[in-house]
């Protein structure tokens, strides 16, 4: 059965997309953030010297939740089912294997779901970035700042492993507004790159949505990222659902379901780039 070209470009983009928009969560406007912590049916705190105000030792409690939940591990692997949807309607869904050696190396596999054939592989380093195009023979090397100037988002390996894993992304320690609900807990950080609204159930102090607004308030990019059906690994919570939706010019919907992954297991990765590959 051949694979036609079309098809294979329309997958690749997908989930190259896909690297683009998960570290793209972002949000709303800073005037729509301190809107939404205003309620008067709700307890805020709002901070104007952190240092100073006697509120400091709740944010630290919701900071130290947070930060004891994240997933500390050496190796992940996952199998993750991803649909795509952009302007131009809904796209090939993709099987992605990943594969990751913590502060080293990320590896991805993307299977076209309804061929079975594996399309590309993707390397990220520290560094680096390499993308094989198996269908139409091709690889792409590129370094991490080519990937930083093209999503204009300061992606490094870290914030992409752990965005894989499921850790908060872009989460500082400047929290600028606190809230609370009967049933949720929204934190607001202030950072260099991003304003960051993160909204956590209130019961066990998990995260459910994560946004982010870029500080250069000429972007009009929006984003938002749900996490849900949450399991329990080595006793800490992973979340095995996740919607992320993104808007600037065209809107994108991703939704992942993670149908396998392990933790701190041994892995094998193989990336060779063919002789015969055409190099872009």
């Amino acid at each position: 059965m051949r694979f036609n070209r079309k098809i294979s470009v329309c997958i690749t983009g997908a989930f190259l997309s896909l690297l683009i928009i998960l570290a793209n969560a972002s949000c709303k406007t800073a005037k729509k953030i301190q809107a939404s912590i205003d309620k008067k049916d709700t307890t805020s705190v709002h901070i104007a010297n952190p240092y100073e105000d006697d509120s400091l030792l709740v944010i630290k409690n919701a900071m130290k939740n947070i930060r004891v939940k994240e997933i500390a591990f050496k190796t992940f692997s996952a199998k993750i089912k991803v649909e795509y949807e952009d302007a131009k309607g809904k796209q090939p869904n993709i099987t992605a294997y990943v594969r990751i050696l913590k502060d080293s190396l990320i590896w991805i596999s993307g299977y076209a779901t309804v061929f079975n054939i594996e399309a590309f592989r993707v390397l990220i380093t520290k560094d680096s970035v390499f993308v094989l195009d198996k269908i139409n023979k091709e690889v792409k090397l590129r370094s991490m700042d080519y990937l930083q100037e093209v999503t204009e988002i300061p992606f490094d390996l870290n914030t992409l492993q752990d965005l894989f894993v499921g850790n908060p992304v872009f989460l500082e320690d400047s929290v600028v507004s606190y809230k609370e609900t009967e049933s949720k807990i929204l934190l607001a950080t202030f950072g260099q790159y991003f304003k960051h609204l993160l909204t956590l159930n209130k019961s066990d102090r998990l995260m459910t949505h994560s946004k982010l607004d870029d500080v250069n308030m000429s972007r009009n990019r929006t984003a938002d990222i749900t996490y849900g059906e949450y399991e329990v690994n080595n006793g800490l919570p992973f979340s095995t659902y996740r919607e992320i939706t993104v808007s600037e010019k065209n809107k994108l919907d991703i939704q992942l379901n993670f149908k396998q992954y392990e933790f701190n297991k041994e892995l094998s990765i193989s990336f060779n780039i063919p002789a015969n590959y055409k190099r872009r």
